[in-house]
Protein backbone atom coordinates (compact mmCIF):
# COMPACT_ATOMS: atom_id res chain seq x y z
CA UNK A 1 0.00 0.00 0.00
CA UNK A 2 0.47 3.35 -1.09
CA UNK A 3 -0.34 6.89 0.92
CA UNK A 4 0.96 10.56 0.62
CA UNK A 5 0.40 12.12 3.41
CA UNK A 6 -1.88 15.12 3.82
CA UNK A 7 -1.81 18.21 5.20
CA UNK A 8 -4.43 17.45 8.54
CA UNK A 9 -2.35 14.01 8.13
CA UNK A 10 1.28 15.76 8.49
CA UNK A 11 2.69 16.13 12.02
CA UNK A 12 1.74 13.02 12.84
CA UNK A 13 3.82 9.90 14.30
CA UNK A 14 4.49 7.28 11.18
CA UNK A 15 2.89 4.73 14.00
CA UNK A 16 -0.01 6.57 14.59
CA UNK A 17 -0.61 7.25 11.15
CA UNK A 18 -0.41 3.83 10.07
CA UNK A 19 -2.50 2.41 12.83
CA UNK A 20 -5.21 5.07 12.13
CA UNK A 21 -5.31 3.89 8.70
CA UNK A 22 -4.80 -0.04 8.80
CA UNK A 23 -7.24 -1.07 11.85
CA UNK A 24 -5.95 -4.89 12.35
CA UNK A 25 -2.54 -3.70 12.90
CA UNK A 26 -0.55 -2.41 16.55
CA UNK A 27 1.50 0.31 16.57
CA UNK A 28 3.94 -2.19 17.99
CA UNK A 29 3.54 -4.43 15.00
CA UNK A 30 4.11 -1.06 13.09
CA UNK A 31 7.42 -0.60 14.51
CA UNK A 32 8.09 -4.10 14.57
CA UNK A 33 7.48 -3.82 10.27
CA UNK A 34 9.68 -0.87 10.45
CA UNK A 35 12.60 -2.65 11.81
CA UNK A 36 12.17 -5.19 9.07
CA UNK A 37 12.28 -2.74 6.21
CA UNK A 38 8.56 -3.39 5.73
CA UNK A 39 7.65 0.26 5.97
CA UNK A 40 9.53 2.85 3.93
CA UNK A 41 9.19 6.86 4.51
CA UNK A 42 10.39 8.65 0.81
CA UNK A 43 12.05 5.70 -0.06
CA UNK A 44 13.97 4.82 2.84
CA UNK A 45 13.27 3.03 6.12
CA UNK A 46 12.63 5.25 8.50
CA UNK A 47 14.69 5.17 12.35
CA UNK A 48 11.94 4.73 14.44
CA UNK A 49 8.70 4.36 14.47
CA UNK A 50 7.59 8.14 16.07
CA UNK A 51 8.89 9.38 12.85
CA UNK A 52 7.11 12.79 12.34
CA UNK A 53 5.18 13.01 9.21
CA UNK A 54 5.54 16.28 6.61
CA UNK A 55 2.84 17.04 3.67
CA UNK A 56 3.81 15.29 0.78
CA UNK A 57 5.80 12.04 2.46
CA UNK A 58 5.45 9.06 0.86
CA UNK A 59 4.88 6.54 2.76
CA UNK A 60 4.96 2.45 1.72
CA UNK A 61 3.24 0.05 3.46
CA UNK A 62 4.46 -3.97 2.90
CA UNK A 63 2.20 -6.30 4.84
CA UNK A 64 4.33 -9.71 5.14
CA UNK A 65 2.19 -12.51 4.28
CA UNK A 66 0.03 -13.85 7.55
CA UNK A 67 1.53 -17.08 9.05
CA UNK A 68 -0.77 -19.18 11.08
CA UNK A 69 0.47 -20.23 14.55
CA UNK A 70 -0.62 -24.48 15.40
CA UNK A 71 -1.39 -23.51 18.95
CA UNK A 72 -2.82 -26.59 20.78
CA UNK A 73 -5.39 -25.73 23.67
CA UNK A 74 -4.58 -27.03 27.18
CA UNK A 75 -6.75 -27.94 29.77
CA UNK A 76 -5.12 -25.97 32.07
CA UNK A 77 -6.60 -24.45 35.23
CA UNK A 78 -6.71 -20.62 35.35
CA UNK A 79 -7.40 -17.89 38.04
CA UNK A 80 -9.85 -15.92 36.20
CA UNK A 81 -10.44 -12.44 38.38
CA UNK A 82 -12.87 -11.01 36.11
CA UNK A 83 -14.72 -11.87 33.36
CA UNK A 84 -17.23 -9.68 30.69
CA UNK A 85 -17.91 -9.65 26.72
CA UNK A 86 -14.74 -7.52 26.43
CA UNK A 87 -12.37 -8.38 28.98
CA UNK A 88 -10.65 -10.89 31.04
CA UNK A 89 -8.31 -10.77 34.05
CA UNK A 90 -6.39 -13.63 35.07
CA UNK A 91 -4.02 -13.99 38.23
CA UNK A 92 -1.28 -15.46 36.04
CA UNK A 93 0.41 -18.35 38.15
CA UNK A 94 4.42 -17.45 38.19
CA UNK A 95 6.22 -19.37 35.59
CA UNK A 96 3.94 -19.60 33.27
CA UNK A 97 4.84 -18.03 29.87
CA UNK A 98 2.15 -16.15 28.25
CA UNK A 99 2.64 -16.79 24.67
CA UNK A 100 4.02 -19.55 23.00
CA UNK A 101 7.48 -19.18 20.88
CA UNK A 102 10.81 -21.35 20.89
CA UNK A 103 11.23 -23.63 23.47
CA UNK A 104 7.78 -22.83 24.88
CA UNK A 105 5.15 -24.29 22.95
CA UNK A 106 2.77 -25.57 26.03
CA UNK A 107 1.77 -25.00 28.79
CA UNK A 108 1.33 -21.40 28.51
CA UNK A 109 -1.23 -18.90 29.23
CA UNK A 110 -2.17 -19.03 24.97
CA UNK A 111 -2.59 -22.87 25.65
CA UNK A 112 -4.85 -22.77 28.42
CA UNK A 113 -6.98 -19.99 26.53
CA UNK A 114 -7.32 -21.27 23.80
CA UNK A 115 -8.81 -24.41 25.71
CA UNK A 116 -11.31 -22.24 28.07
CA UNK A 117 -11.89 -19.16 25.36
CA UNK A 118 -11.10 -19.73 22.14
CA UNK A 119 -14.32 -18.32 20.35
CA UNK A 120 -13.58 -15.05 22.40
CA UNK A 121 -9.90 -14.09 21.42
CA UNK A 122 -9.00 -11.74 18.80
CA UNK A 123 -6.29 -12.54 15.87
CA UNK A 124 -4.17 -9.27 15.64
CA UNK A 125 -0.47 -8.27 14.27
CA UNK A 126 0.14 -10.07 11.05
CA UNK A 127 1.08 -13.54 13.05
CA UNK A 128 -2.63 -15.13 13.40
CA UNK A 129 -2.52 -15.65 17.33
CA UNK A 130 -4.95 -15.45 19.98
CA UNK A 131 -4.90 -11.42 21.00
CA UNK A 132 -3.72 -10.82 24.40
CA UNK A 133 -2.54 -7.68 25.83
CA UNK A 134 -0.29 -7.82 28.92
CA UNK A 135 2.28 -6.19 31.03
CA UNK A 136 4.08 -9.03 32.68
CA UNK A 137 6.77 -11.74 32.25
CA UNK A 138 6.40 -15.30 33.29
CA UNK A 139 8.46 -14.66 36.39
CA UNK A 140 5.81 -12.29 37.63
CA UNK A 141 4.14 -13.04 40.27
CA UNK A 142 1.09 -11.23 42.88
CA UNK A 143 3.25 -12.23 46.31
CA UNK A 144 4.45 -9.11 48.24
CA UNK A 145 6.68 -9.08 50.86
CA UNK A 146 5.58 -6.99 53.71
CA UNK A 147 7.37 -3.82 53.02
CA UNK A 148 5.67 -3.94 49.91
CA UNK A 149 1.46 -3.99 51.00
Amino acid sequence: MKYIVSKKDSMKRLDVYLASLNNDVTRSYIKNLIKEGNILVNGKTPTKSGYVLKENDIVEFNMPEIKELKIEPQDIKLDIVYEDEDILIVNKEKGMVVHPANGNYDNTLVNALMYSHKDKLSSINGTIRPGIVHRIDKDTSRNFSNSQK
